[in-house]
C-alpha cells in the first residue's frame, strides 16, 4: 500500500478522517460514533534508538518507508513518547529502552508532525522506567524535599515543551508522570505528590496552553485505588483534563470493570478519560532471543488468540468500549508498538546493540541507577510479539483496524485459533477434571465450543508430582490449546480470597464500638495479597478496633485437618502497632467452643504478609466447624488485611 499524506486526523476538524486502507484478510467490525478528533495514539517511544541499530520499517509493499508515515497512513492520530530526565551515565552511556531524554522526544515529535501527527508528552520524572514498583527521583534531584523538586519540576517542563516545540513538535496533550499508583518522584505523601503535580500543570499551562493535561495511573482491576487516585487530587486542587488508565488485558481485569472505574471519575469529577496504555500479542513466539513478558509462561489470562486478526479484535473492542460505553472517553494509546527485534541472527549481536543504542528494555548502564531491577536483568526488548511490525520491519495486517474500525471492513472468515482453558484446580473428592470443549475463535471474533483431547503424558506427570502448575497441552479443531491446571489441595473455605465481593459466606462480628468513616471492617482492594480484594480494617479512633471474622464450614470426613491464612497490618504511617495492645490470633471452633487457636502479630507495612498455619485439627463428620480471625487492638491508627484463608484436609 502506498503511504498516503491526506492526514485531516486529529479533533481540529469537523469533518471524520478519511484513509485509503483495505484488506482482504482482516475482517473489522465497525465501531459505531468514532468521533471525528478520538484519539488513536501510538507509543513509539523507541524508535530513534531502534533505526540506530539498524531497524528499518517497510510500507505494505516491503519497500522502505518513514514509520510515521506507514502509522499516520493506517489511522494513528497521535504518538505518545515518554520524557526521562537524564538516562545516561557519567560516560555518556544510554539507560536503555530507547534513551528518552528530552532531545529524543524533540526529534520524534519533528518527524510525528511531518504526517500530521500531534505528540502526547509523557513526563516520567525519573531517569529511567517509572511505574506502579518504581517512581525513582532523577539523579539530579536526589535528596530534595517537595517543594524544591517541585521547583525543578516546574524548569524542567517548561524547558522541555519549549524544546520539542521549537523543534517542530506539535503538542496535544502532555502527561504527568507515569502510572503514578501512590509515588511520583520519589514522593509518597499525597501532600507531596499533588505539590510536585501542581507545578508541573502551571510549567505546561505555559508552556502549552493549548494542551491537554493528563494523569497516568495502573491498575484499573483495584477499583477503590482508582477512585482514591481521583479523590486526592481532586482534594488537593489539581488542574488537569484527562484522567487516564494503563489496561492490559493480562492483567487489569475486564473492559466491564475499566468502564465502571473511569465513568464514575468521569462523572463526579468532570474529567475526560481515557486507556493511555494498553497492547496485545500477535504471536506467542520470541524473534530477538530475550525472552517476552507475554505469551511464553501459559498462564497469561488470554481472551483473543494471540494471532495477528486476534491482535485486531482486542483493540477494536477496547476502542469500541471507549467510544460507546464510556461517558467521555477520548481516546486509546496503543503501548511501543513499534518496538522490534533489533536482529534475528544471535543474541550477542542483539545484545551488542542493545548496551550501545538502548533499543533493549535496559542496557549494562541502568545499574547505577536502578541495581534490583535492570542491573539484574538488563536485555532485549521482550515486547515484540506485542507490536504491529514483524521481525523483518513489515507492517502486521492487524495495523490497519485504526484505519478500518471507523468503516468497518468485510472479509471472509476463518477459524484464528482456540482459547486455553482456565485454570482448573483440585475437587472435594481430591480429582481434577478437565473440561471437554474448548472455545474456537473464528477472524471475525465469533466462537464455538469443540471438542479438545488432552495430552496424556502431561495429565500423568501432574497426577504424579501433585501440588504445582502444570501446562496441559491439547488440540482442538487442529490447534494446540493448553489448559492451566492449578494443583492444590483442596479448601474447604468458601470465598478464600474474597474475591466475592457480593457473598456472604463470611459473618463479620463487631464487638466494640461503631462502624463509620473512622472505623471500617470491609473487603477492599486496597492491599491484596492475591487477586484484587482482602478483609481490610482500619480506625483512627481512640478505642481501636475489636471483631471478628468467621465461616462456617460443611466437612464431610472424619480426619486431621490444617488451617493456614495471611495477615499485613501496622500502625500510623509506617509504624507498628505496640504489642501490648494486640489481640489477635485464628481460631477454630467445634460445636461453638475455641478448640485451636494461632497468635497473630500486627507489625509494620514493611514487614509484609505474614503466613500463619494451625496443624492437627481433630474433626468428627457432623461436628460444627467454624473458622476465623479474631482481630482486638486497644489503640488508634491500627490497620491491616487478611487474605488467602484455606481450610485443607491433612489425613
Amino acid at each position: 500500500m502506498a503511504i498516503m499524506a491526506a492526514l485531516l486526523l486529529t479533533g481540529c476538524t469537523e469533518a471524520a478522517p478519511r484513509y485509503d486502507v483495505k484488506s482482504d484478510s482482516l475482517f473489522v467490525k465497525k465501531v459505531e460514533n468514532i468521533p471525528a478528533g478520538f484519539i488513536m495514539g501510538m507509543d513509539a517511544s523507541s524508535v530513534i534508538s531502534e533505526e540506530k541499530s539498524g531497524v528499518v520499517y517497510r510500507d505494505f509493499d516491503g519497500n522502505e518507508a518513514d514509520v510515521f508515515a506507514v502509522l499516520a497512513a493506517n489511522g494513528i492520530n497521535y504518538i505518545r513518547v515518554r520524557v526521562w530526565n537524564d538516562p545516561f551515565d557519567k560516560d555518556g552511556n544510554g539507560y536503555g529502552g530507547g534513551n528518552c531524554d528530552v532531545a529524543t522526544a524533540a526529534e520524534i515529535g519533528k518527524r510525528a508532525a511531518k504526517y500530521g501527527l500531534k505528540l502526547l508528552v509523557d513526563f516520567h520524572y525519573s531517569d529511567f522506567w517509572a511505574d506502579p514498583a518504581k517512581q525513582a527521583a532523577p539523579k539530579a534531584w536526589k535528596g530534595l524535599d517537595a517543594d524544591a523538586k517541585a521547583e525543578k519540576i516546574y524548569d524542567f517542563t517548561l524547558s522541555a515543551l519549549n524544546t520539542i516545540k521549537v523543534a517542530g513538535g506539535k503538542i496535544g496533550m502532555v502527561q504527568i508522570g507515569n502510572e503514578t499508583n501512590g509515588a511520583i518522584c520519589g514522593e509518597t505523601k499525597w501532600a507531596g505528590i499533588c505539590k510536585l503535580m501542581i507545578s508541573a500543570s502551571k510549567a505546561i499551562r505555559k508552556a502549552a496552553p493549548k494542551a491537554l493535561i493528563a494523569v497516568h495511573f495502573a491498575n484499573p482491576e483495584k477499583d477503590d485505588n482508582m477512585k482514591d487516585y481521583a479523590f486526592r487530587l481532586d482534594y488537593y486542587k489539581l488542574d488537569y483534563d484527562v484522567f487516564g488508565s494503563s489496561y492490559y488485558p493480562y492483567w487489569h481485569g475486564t473492559m466491564e470493570n475499566l468502564t465502571e472505574v473511569l465513568n464514575f471519575i468521569s462523572e463526579k469529577y468532570g474529567k475526560k478519560v481515557m486507556v493511555m496504555e494498553t497492547s496485545y500479542a500477535y504471536t506467542d513466539e520470541n524473534t530477538d532471543f530475550w525472552g517476552n513478558t507475554i505469551g511464553t509462561s501459559g498462564f497469561d489470562s488470554k481472551d483473543y488468540p494471540f494471532t495477528v486478526a486476534g491482535q485486531a479484535n482486542f483493540v477494536r473492542d477496547l476502542t469500541d468500549t471507549v467510544v460507546n460505553k464510556m461517558d467521555n472517553g477520548i481516546g486509546v494509546c496503543y503501548w511501543e508498538g513499534t518496538w522490534i527485534p533489533v536482529g534475528t541472527e544471535s543474541l550477542e549481536q542483539n545484545q551488542a546493540l542493545w548496551e550501545k543504542y538502548g533499543s533493549g528494555w535496559a542496557s549494562s548502564y541502568a545499574r547505577e541507577y536502578d541495581p534490583e531491577d535492570a542491573g539484574k536483568w538488563y536485555g532485549g526488548c521482550a515486547v515484540e510479539n506485542q507490536a504491529f511490525f514483524d521481525a523483518a520491519g513489515k507492517p502486521l495486517e492487524s495495523l490497519k483496524v485504526f484505519a478500518l474500525m471507523r468503516t468497518g471492513n468485510d472479509a471472509r472468515t476463518y477459524v484464528d485459533g482456540a482459547l486455553d482453558c482456565a485454570e482448573t484446580m483440585m475437587t472435594d473428592d481430591f480429582s481434577y477434571r478437565l473440561p471437554e470443549k474448548v472455545t474456537v475463535v473464528y477472524s471475525d471474533n465469533s466462537k464455538v465450543l469443540t471438542d479438545v483431547k488432552w495430552d496424556a503424558f502431561d495429565l500423568e506427570e501432574a497426577r504424579s508430582k501433585g501440588n504445582g502448575k502444570y501446562q496441559i497441552k491439547g488440540v482442538a479443531d487442529g490447534f494446540t490449546v493448553y489448559c492451566n491446571l492449578n494443583v492444590m489441595e483442596y479448601n474447604y473455605a468458601e470465598n478464600f480470597s474474597f474475591e466475592d465481593t457480593k457473598s456472604a459466606v463470611w459473618q463479620r462480628t463487631v464487638n466494640s464500638g461503631t462502624l463509620s468513616g473512622t472505623y471500617k471492617v470491609e473487603v477492599t482492594s486496597e492491599n491484596p495479597l492475591t487477586g484484587t480484594y482482602a478483609y481490610h480494617f482500619w480506625t483512627s479512633d481512640a478505642g481501636g478496633v475489636d471483631f471478628d471474622v468467621s465461616q462456617k464450614l460443611s466437612l464431610k470426613s472424619t480426619g486431621a485437618y490444617k488451617f493456614s491464612f495471611s495477615v499485613l497490618g501496622g500502625g500510623l504511617g509506617t509504624g507498628s502497632v505496640s504489642e501490648e495492645a494486640q489481640d489477635v490470633y485464628g481460631f477454630v471452633k467445634i460445636n461453638g467452643e475455641t478448640k485451636y487457636t494461632v497468635p497473630v502479630k500486627i507489625t509494620c507495612y514493611s514487614d509484609g504478609y505474614r503466613n500463619y498455619l494451625l496443624e492437627n485439627i481433630l474433626y468428627e463428620a457432623g461436628q460444627e466447624i467454624e473458622i476465623g480471625i479474631h482481630v482486638g487492638i486497644s489503640e488508634a491508627n491500627c490497620w491491616g488485611d487478611i487474605d488467602d484463608v484455606m481450610f485443607n484436609f491433612a489425613g
